[in-house]
């Protein structure tokens, strides 16, 4: 069973305390982000709406925390110049805390190849898409999954460079 709409969004409104996410693409197909994007792509300006993301500011706000770690590699995707350079900053500024690990960097065993959820340190979901990056749905994972999905976090975590200094690096 994969979860979408509100089913999906049901799970940022349900958690207690702390939600991480693992990417791994480095392409996304997001229907709220293609204007954007081509705006990105065309050499405009970052809207200034982008510049705070307020649901990840109101999450944070309520004592909550959100992590993620983007495991890639370098040189990056127009996706990724456009979801590093406008869309992480608004996330950074709201309380999101994002690392980066760049596997042209350095070599890292005991990552997985797909993007995931881990909420409350208990529930995981891993995200399915399709080839051209538009998102399917979440399938919840069995508690027999846990201790390898937090070993997932736990690695790219210890692993990853925080995203203000890999971004400054990136632009050099």
């Amino acid at each position: 069973m994969l979860l979408t709409g509100d089913d999906f969004n049901d799970l940022f409104r349900s958690f207690e305390a702390s939600a991480f996410k693992m990417e791994t693409r480095d392409f996304y197909d997001v229907e709220g982000e293609r204007t954007e994007f081509r705006l990105f792509l065309d050499g405009g300006r970052m809207p200034e709406e982008w510049h705070d993301n307020p649901w990840v500011r109101e999450i944070v706000g309520a004592g909550k925390t959100m992590s993620r770690v983007h495991v890639l590699r370098s040189p990056l995707t127009d996706y990724l110049r456009f979801e590093l350079g406008w869309g992480y900053p608004g996330n950074i500024a709201a309380g999101e805390n994002i690392q980066i690990v760049d596997l042209t960097e350095k070599a890292v065993d005991g990552l997985p190849d797909h993007d995931f959820w881990l909420f409350d340190d208990s529930r995981i979901y891993r995200m399915h898409y399709t080839d051209g990056g538009e998102f399917i749905g979440a399938a919840p994972l069995a508690d027999e999954s846990l201790e390898t999905y937090r070993s997932y976090r736990d690695t790219a975590l210890f692993h990853g460079e925080p995203y203000l200094s890999y971004w400054a690096r990136a632009q050099a």
